[in-house]
């Protein structure tokens, strides 16, 4: 078991069941098995908001979990029959959701290579940050993806800082997230002032 602090409560990772207690839980069945002895040794980051460039709403969740109301908004029917999700979800106020066991597969990465090897989905945990690839983050958003990266990492020593990436890295060409306003050293800055607590 690992702890660390996300905003105001004690985060501590359950490695019996791959979920984050002090995250919000939302079960996706967009999900499956690793592939057998394949260790976890990458960890990727994204950005996604829903509609795009709207912040807020349970719209990321509702695609998560395969619920979204095509109705809802002229977009939703381009992205309906999709089948996605992350590991987790990391809100413009720093809240952190958990859709998927980090034991899991989540489908964040599509096609996409990593030093040589392909299909990340295998071997990575994916991470969304709720924003624009073109926008800014926030400094909540920032100390959340550094405490739970830090979690992670606890239980997952193989991801190594070399070894955390952006969407745009392992899928160059077909995503651009997190995007040029990702402030890397500010998030591996605070990635080591919370290793240090």
């Amino acid at each position: 078991m690992v702890s660390s602090r996300t905003g105001e409560c004690l985060v501590k990772y359950q490695s019996e069941s791959g979920w984050l207690s002090g995250a919000r839980r939302l079960p996706s069945p967009h999900c499956n098995s690793r592939p057998e002895g394949c260790p976890v040794d990458l960890l990727v980051i994204h950005c996604i908001s829903l509609p795009p460039g709207e912040y807020g709403g349970s719209h990321i969740d509702d695609f998560f979990l395969g619920q979204l109301d095509i109705d809802a908004h002229p977009y939703f029917a381009e992205i309906a029959a999709l089948r996605v999700s992350a590991h987790f979800l990391i809100d413009r106020n720093g809240r952190v959701t958990q859709y998927v066991p980090l034991d899991r597969r989540a489908w964040h990465a599509g096609k996409s290579e990593f030093c040589g090897r392909g299909n990340c989905n295998d071997f990575s945990i994916g991470i969304e940050l709720e924003g624009l690839d073109t926008d800014s983050y926030t400094d909540a958003q920032y100390r959340a993806l550094a405490e739970v990266t830090a979690a992670i990492r606890a239980e997952y020593p193989q991801i190594s800082r070399d070894r955390i990436t952006g969407h745009s890295d392992i899928a160059p060409g077909r995503k651009l997230d997190p995007g040029p306003d990702f402030d890397w050293q500010r998030y591996l800055a605070l990635l080591d002032e919370v290793a240090a607590e």
